[in-house]
This record gives C-alpha cells, sequence and structure tokens, in this order.
C-alpha cells in the first residue's frame, strides 16, 4: 500500500504541473505555442497514464501475493508438513489437481490417494453438471481456487462484469428470464375539488413493460499447456491459468455487455442507452456537450450509488483540458488515501476500451448515467476443465467457458454523447 501511495503522489505533482502548463494558454498564445503546450500536457498525462498502470499492477501483484501465501487452514504451515496422509492430513483435490500438473496429465505417475481424490471430485462434477461421458483419457475440473481468479481476471479486464457497477443476476440455470419494469417519471398526481369524484377513465393506469435476459455463451477454446510449464511452474500455475482464461473472457463478456447487439448476444449498454446530446462537430466534444449530457439524465437517476460516465482512455485525454464556464476543469484526481475515485463533474468514471475510442463521424463516446439500471445475467459460475489426450500429451488442454446475458432495464437510466 505504501507503493501505491507513493506512485500516486507523483501522479498529483503530475497533474499539477500539467494543469499549470495547459494554464499558459490564453487568448493572446499564438497557435503554434498553443499546439506545443497541448503536446507537452498530453505528454504529462501519458506519464500520468503509465503510473496509473503500474498502480493497477502493483494493487494486482499483492493481492496474488496474499493468495500465494495465505495458509490453508486444511493443511500445516510450510516446513512443518509431510505428504498429504502420511501425516494423518487428507489430501486435498487442489493438492491432488497440482499434482496431476506435475504429473504430465498422467495419473498413473501420481500417488494413489491423490488420484482418488482427483478421481472423486471429477466425478461428483460431473453429476453435478449432467454431462455426458467422460474422457477416457481423464478429464478433470480445475479447483474453485482458480474460478475466483478467472473472476477477478474478467473484473479487472472490463467494467462491465463488475457488481460495483451494473446490477449483477445470478441463476442456476439459463431459461428466459422476464423482466417488468414500469417509467411512471411522467405522471403526477392531479389538483382535486372538495367534494367532487375522482376521475376513473384509465388515463393514469400505470403501464408495465417487460424485457427479458437469455443466456448466451463463451469460451475460450482449448488453450495448450506444456509439461515444461506445469511442472516448472507448479506453484503458480493456478494464478497463470486463472489470469490468461479470465482475460480472454472478459474481453468477449466485455465487448458483449457493451457494444452487443441484442441479437444472438447481449444487448450492450451503449446499444441500449437512448441519445441525450448530439455534438455540434464530428471530431471534438465541448464541455458545454458534455455538461448537457449530464443534465439530459433525470435528477432521480444522478441520485444513484451506481450513477457514473464510461467512455474510452483515448476520449479521457480529450477530456481532461476541458474547463467548465469558471475556468474549472470538469476532471479531478481523486484521493487514494480517502478512497475517492478520480472524477468528471463530481461523478465517478469508468474506462471501457470497448467503446468508441476516437471522435469520428456518429461515434458513441460518451455514457452516462445510472449503471444499476443495467442488469448483467451470470448463468452458474464459470465452468473450467482440464483434459489431456494424444493430442495434448504430454501437457494437457485447459478451457474456460462462461454463459452470461445482459439488458438495460430502464432506457431512460443511461444517455450517450454522439458526434454529429
Amino acid at each position: 500500500m505504501t507503493r501505491i501511495i507513493e506512485l500516486r503522489e507523483q501522479q498529483a505533482r503530475i497533474h499539477t504541473n500539467a494543469r499549470a502548463k495547459l494554464e499558459e494558454i490564453t487568448d493572446k498564445t499564438p497557435e503554434d505555442r498553443a499546439g506545443e503546450i497541448n503536446a507537452e500536457f498530453d505528454a504529462m498525462m501519458k506519464d500520468f497514464d503509465r503510473l496509473q498502470g503500474v498502480i493497477d499492477r502493483e494493487d494486482r501483484l499483492a493481492r496474488v501475493q496474499d493468495a500465494l501465501t495465505a495458509p490453508d487452514p486444511r493443511r500445516p504451515l510450510l516446513g512443518q508438513e509431510g505428504r498429504g496422509s502420511d501425516e494423518g492430513q487428507p489430501v486435498t483435490y487442489r493438492e491432488a489437481f497440482r499434482e496431476w500438473l506435475a504429473a504430465g496429465g498422467a495419473t498413473g505417475d501420481m500417488r494413489p490417494e491423490a488420484r482418488s481424490v482427483l478421481q472423486q471430485g471429477f466425478q461428483q462434477v460431473e453429476k453435478r453438471v449432467q454431462t455426458v461421458g467422460t474422457n477416457s483419457a481423464g478429464g478433470f475440473t480445475v479447483p474453485t481456487e482458480l474460478q475466483a481468479v478467472l473472476i477477478r481476471a474478467m473484473k479487472l479486464w472490463g467494467p462491465m462484469y463488475d457488481e460495483d457497477i451494473c446490477t449483477t443476476m445470478a441463476t442456476a440455470s439459463g431459461g428466459p428470464l422476464p423482466m417488468p419494469f414500469i417509467d411512471d417519471t411522467a405522471k403526477v398526481a392531479a389538483a382535486q375539488t372538495e367534494g367532487a369524484t375522482l376521475t376513473d377513465d384509465g388515463s393514469e393506469d400505470a403501464v408495465f413493460a417487460q424485457r427479458q435476459l437469455d443466456s448466451f455463451s463463451a469460451s475460450t477454446e482449448w488453450v495448450r499447456v506444456s509439461y515444461e510449464l506445469a511442472n516448472d511452474s507448479i506453484f503458480n500455475m493456478e494464478q497463470l491459468l486463472g489470469d490468461l482464461l479470465g482475460e480472454r473472457l472478459g474481453r468477449r463478456a466485455n465487448a458483449w455487455l457493451t457494444t452487443g447487439t441484442g441479437s444472438g448476444q447481449p444487448n450492450g449498454i451503449v446499444t441500449a442507452a437512448t441519445l441525450g446530446v448530439t455534438a455540434a462537430s464530428a471530431t471534438a466534444v465541448t464541455s458545454d456537450e458534455i455538461m448537457g449530457l449530464l443534465h439530459s439524465v433525470d435528477p432521480a437517476y444522478r441520485a444513484s450509488p451506481k450513477c457514473r460516465w464510461m467512455f474510452h482512455d483515448n476520449i479521457l485525454l480529450a477530456i481532461r483540458r476541458l474547463k467548465d464556464g469558471q475556468g474549472n476543469y470538469l476532471w479531478q484526481m481523486g484521493d487514494v488515501r480517502n478512497g475517492e475515485p478520480d472524477r468528471l463533474l463530481g461523478k465517478p468514471y469508468s474506462i471501457n476500451q470497448d467503446m468508441a475510442g476516437t471522435q469520428a463521424t456518429t461515434a458513441r463516446i460518451i455514457a452516462f448515467g445510472d449503471f444499476g439500471k443495467y442488469f448483467v445475467r451470470k448463468v452458474g459460475a464459470p465452468l473450467i476443465g482440464a483434459i489431456q489426450d494424444k493430442d495434448f500429451w504430454p501437457g494437457f488442454g485447459i478451457a474456460g467457458y462462461i454463459r452470461l446475458d445482459g439488458e438495460l432495464a430502464d432506457t431512460a437510466a443511461v444517455k450517450y454523447l454522439r458526434n454529429a
């Protein structure tokens, strides 16, 4: 944490210097000099972003280190253990799976007790998910620890899979899930004359609508893992594979949940949102247009704890130069010591690299609103499997598989800014 604080302090200094540099531009500044200042500002902010990447990696490394060094309550501490059941301790499925990795998938080279645990765990999972048949060469599910790593990697890769940003729903099956909703914001109570009969003509009846969440599948396909890699990297193999599979699934899930068409795939947040503001230019955006987008969303949605901005990192670079009518910058750096994120017009934002990264004609470059109204359906837990046969031997193959869907329940809750 100390290292991260130091990096954030470096960012703060860069941020201060960059602001000072931009303040050098006035109405009297020659155009060529203004261009030089803007280039210097962009270079400073790229250094700011580089440090942010280091911060993210440091934070991720710390979590990985904690996971790798955390003691297993089912096993003695390092240096005190024997060999599993030799010391009266049962062999866990995780230990058995690691032994299978070290053996290059050859179960005959494993200890009998480890082989038994591995096979029992595989059979139990086969019954649970009701798969048909098993591979004669041996196929095994990966320990649940790897599933946790995979989910974390998916969240890191894209914001749309994060329950802190959207509303997530976990279901055991993937059948159609109706989702009723109502937008009653246009209705108001009427004045009533004393003694008069209440109007009952049906004009004020509540009108419900319905959206539906389905389930769409995504997989990593088979990833080959060599015997040498499995053997040499035995102590961090779960982390390595979890990151690899999680990033691949995360890319697909985030792209679907961002710009999915809704036909044969989720209805992405940018696709489902409604138009808030159309920029006057096809290649630039102004501070007034960004403020217009904010106020195009009803204040009731803006009060939500999940109200935020979302845009590509390239768009953030352009926004950092913008000021409001009082000369204040729209973008404000947060405070890591108090857990405060960077903000834009007082609201947090998420970087989503699956949104438009260039200010091209009609591109939907900024989304704003209550992202809690976007529902992400996660069908079961991610399924991960490892298998060895003649195509993979002496290594093995591993693959990840997920089912999900996404839909914006209330289209008035999130709006987008589109270039001309």
